[in-house]
């Protein structure tokens, strides 16, 4: 069989067409209604598609988008993908249809789709494929790849980096690190989960299990800034006074106490507040441990990367002061 393109009565062609775009107005396309999402039923927006159906699909994505998941019975990948799609369409509550295509059983559309790994996650409407993207990508991604095309939720579930970040923020660092590590064992190949891992480890005090997951990454991830970050945050936390030190100091306000501090927040990942002490410190005290402020200073530039806004930000105010 050939899939016809409802817009041009043409066989539908493999490749995807990129410059088509989805209705702006696609949650208020029928079945869409946000705020009513919790009325939704799973088989009131997800279906399986086959060969005696497909057509009808592509005919129905002229009304409402059509989600359509390529995937296969011998992919694991896919056995993580599928779940999180299927709850995100509920959760959208008829903003778009789910549609699920086994590959493996319908090889003559999975080729006429152009579907050559899975899992494959292709946008359809208008009887045109939109986009698309390929891989079990985590949650935090499908959503704001669906957020292209399609109003969030009001009620939307934060999300498991969300909550992990609320934990650290709290000082929860341990519920933190059980929630990245659920995420590493669903999404392995997903490195930054290994890397935010590492830094809720760090946060939790287990220094040298954060520092086994930085090193077990490949090459390129373990070089990228947000690694050298954590690394850094390692090397700090070598260097700078337990917290219980740290309250000892009490209201000392002379270099050295001042440069403790600044280490023990670079160590503890509050990185703004420990540049904020180190710059002082150099208008203070230039000749500080040998130039150690301003030392420190490019030692956190370098692990934040050039582009993070924290170094943009303080480098130009380094620059200000030697200058």
């Amino acid at each position: 069989m050939s899939i016809i393109d409802p817009r041009t009565g043409e066989a539908l062609t493999a490749p995807v067409d990129q410059t088509t775009t989805a209705p702006a107005d696609a949650a208020a396309q029928p079945g869409a209604q946000q705020g009513e999402a919790a009325e939704v039923r799973p088989e009131d927006v997800i279906i399986d598609a086959d060969a005696g159906n497909i057509q009808q699909i592509l005919e129905a994505s002229m009304r409402v988008p059509v989600l359509l998941d390529c995937w296969a019975p011998w992919c694991e990948p896919c056995k993580t993908l599928t779940p999180v799609l299927e709850k995100l369409a509920v959760e959208y509550g008829g903003a778009f249809i789910l549609a699920k295509l086994d590959v493996e059983a319908n090889s003559d559309i999975s080729g006429q789709l152009g579907v050559r790994s899975v899992p494959d996650v292709k946008l359809v409407s208008q009887g045109g494929l939109v986009d698309n993207f390929t891989g079990a990508l985590p949650e935090k991604e499908i959503r704001e790849w669906l957020g292209r095309y399609f109003q969030p939720p009001e009620d939307a579930p934060a999300s498991p980096e969300e909550l992990a970040e609320a934990a650290l923020d709290a000082g929860d660092a341990a519920t933190a690190r059980e929630i990245y590590q659920t995420q590493v064992e669903q999404y392995p190949e997903h490195y930054a989960y290994q890397v935010s891992l590492a830094r809720a480890l760090v946060a939790e005090g287990r220094a040298e299990e954060a520092r086994r997951v930085i090193d077990n990454l490949p090459p390129e991830e373990r070089d990228a800034a947000p690694a050298r970050g954590v690394r850094s945050s390692i090397e700090f936390g070598d260097r700078a006074l337990p917290h219980a030190e740290i309250e000892a100091l009490g209201e000392r306000d002379d270099s050295e106490a001042r440069f403790q501090r600044a280490l023990r927040q670079l160590a503890d990942g509050q990185y703004e507040a420990g540049l904020e002490g180190l710059l002082r410190l150099m208008q203070s005290d230039r000749g500080y441990g040998d130039d150690a402020a301003r030392k420190t200073l490019l030692q956190v530039f370098d692990a934040l990367g050039a582009e993070h806004p924290l170094t943009v930000a303080y480098r130009r105010r380094l620059f200000a002061l030697l200058y």
